[in-house]
């Protein structure tokens, strides 16, 4: 018996898959992103004065401590000097404010772990800043519990 060439597949042919992103969805995106860089320019062109900005105000304490982190819970608050002020197993937001400030560090290339100020203005801003990078944290913005533990490691002897 003859062989008959090989023909085609009878399988039924596949629809092209749909996007899976609407395309009217990512102009919406691309148009967003535009639109915020134009409003940016705008701002930097013209020099618009900054808003949200929070005031100065005088400094009432401070104090300078180095926050050592164990693990992901557990964080060591040293004076300047080094001595241990406090072990906190759990450090809780200290501990989120080392970590991001420890980031910080090392996208800028920190080496070592040099002190941070915890300074209390006047008009009750608390924060912590970094000498080093630049970088600062208004930790009263994250809640009174978490502005708290911050004001007992100020207010420690």
């Amino acid at each position: 018996m003859a062989q008959h060439p090989i023909t085609a597949s009878r399988a039924p042919k596949k629809e092209p898959e749909k996007d899976l992103i609407p395309i009217a969805m990512v102009r919406a995106m691309i148009g967003i992103a535009v639109l915020s860089l134009v409003i940016v320019a705008y701002s930097v062109l013209t020099n618009r004065p900054h808003v949200g900005v929070p005031e100065a105000g005088k400094i009432v304490a401070e104090r300078e401590v180095i926050l050592e982190a164990v693990d992901s819970q557990h964080v060591i608050v040293r004076n300047a000097d080094g001595s241990v002020l406090v072990d906190m197993p759990d450090g809780g937001f200290v501990n989120v404010v080392g970590a991001a400030l420890a980031r910080t560090r090392e996208v800028q290339r920190v080496t070592g772990n040099p002190p941070v100020r915890i300074v209390q203005y006047d008009n009750k801003r608390l924060t912590l800043e970094d000498p080093v990078t630049g970088w600062s944290a208004e930790l009263y913005a994250f809640g009174e519990d978490s502005k708290a533990a911050f004001e007992r490691l100020l207010a420690m002897k």
